[in-house]
């Protein structure tokens, strides 16, 4: 899976932007604030229908112009395709090849990238939410069911709410039975995930640590002992049933998929609690790496991998182990740094240098 070029119009602080990146490693080098993380969100933005980084859509055009527009020629499974994206304030449309993209399955798979970044880091001392954004994110990229899944779910969910907000509630029973189905599904796809990401994490995590620690994941459902389905949801219904009297009080469902938690863990203790600021960096770079293996597995090639501000990220020791593992790879990489000679670069062969200022992209050679 390759990014071959890419073209950026008014997209945030890039007025205009095109390259052709290296088909190994990608440097963009640059004082903080000048776009760097920018360019990397219109990589990701090419293949997925939401950003890494929360955003209305309007932030995402150029002050005072009516649209942004992303193009990038990618190639995926010996096929290439001509990605287009275009932001306006009412949304964004998407054409691959000249031809409107009206479902997700049509862009799907189309050109995948895992991001590591130092929101990445801080979602080990956030709140669920975030890590809840994760998880979502990551299994969507890797199996297109979740997102109908997930929509379905968020559907229900608001009609449930509706009626606990009414004070006529008939018709509650009903949808509290269909909230329970979607999700077990959401549920049952999201603990196959953790499971399978958890075994490639254990592995990453001691090549990065070293030291003989033991990194676990795991999916926290509240009221679920369950892994499969019909369990799960017979488990959901009496979650829901127990708690209706203090949804109805607050007008709200107060438990269910949507408040579950991934937790993170170190030696049997949760990391945010108990791990180090560098513990909490390897683990999460070691959650990256797992997440890249996983979707090689499925789409039998490596996604992207962007690393944003890398400078601030990783150590000597962490850059070493990361480029150790990117270079027997075949896998296009993206790095943006506050310093040219990274590093993390070091011993990479095939390496073209980039320098943004002020939105602007300068190549400045290999």
């Amino acid at each position: 899976m390759r990014l071959c070029s890419l073209a950026i119009a008014n997209f945030r602080n890039i007025r205009s932007a095109a390259v052709e990146p290296g088909h190994r490693f990608n440097l963009i080098h640059g004082c903080n604030g000048q776009g760097k993380t920018n360019l990397l969100e219109a990589i990701y933005l090419l293949g997925s229908p939401r950003s890494f980084r929360p955003s209305r859509i309007p932030d995402l055009i150029r002050h005072d112009n009516s649209l942004a527009q992303i193009a990038g020629n990618v190639e995926s499974g010996g096929v290439s395709n001509n990605i287009r994206l275009t932001i306006e304030a009412v949304g964004r449309k998407v054409e691959i090849d000249g031809k409107g993209v009206h479902k997700a399955s049509e862009l799907h798979g189309k050109l995948n990238a895992v991001v590591f970044s130092p929101d990445d880091t801080d979602m080990v001392r956030m709140g669920p939410e975030s890590r809840r954004r994760y998880l979502d994110r990551a299994v969507y990229m890797g199996d297109l069911g979740y997102l109908h899944c997930w929509h379905a779910y968020q559907r229900i969910l608001k009609q449930r709410n509706h009626l606990l907000k009414s004070s006529d509630r008939s018709g509650l029973d009903i949808w509290t039975e269909k909230l329970a189905e979607t999700g077990a599904e959401l549920v049952e796809r999201r603990i196959g995930f953790v499971a399978a990401l958890d075994i490639k994490l254990q592995r990453y995590y001691a090549t990065i640590a070293g030291n003989g620690e033991s990194a676990r994941l795991s999916y926290h459902s509240t009221g679920v002992q369950s892994t499969e389905r019909q369990q799960i949801c017979e488990e959901l219904m009496l979650l829901f049933n127990r708690q209706q009297r203090t949804d109805e009080r607050y007008g709200t469902t107060t438990a269910g998929p949507h408040r579950d938690d991934l937790l993170f863990m170190l030696d049997e203790r949760l990391l945010k609690t108990f791990g180090s600021q560098g513990q909490q960096k390897s683990f999460v770079l070691a959650l990256k790496m797992a997440e890249m293996e996983n979707l090689q597995e499925v789409f039998g090639e490596a996604p992207l991998l962007l690393l944003d501000d890398m400078s601030s990220e990783l150590d000597a020791d962490r850059n070493r182990n990361l480029m150790e593992f990117l270079t027997i790879r075949e896998v296009q990489v993206f790095i943006t740094t506050t310093e040219r000679s990274s590093a993390l670069l070091s011993n990479a062969q095939h390496c073209a240098i980039f320098r943004m200022e002020n939105g602007n992209l300068t190549f400045e050679g290999k």
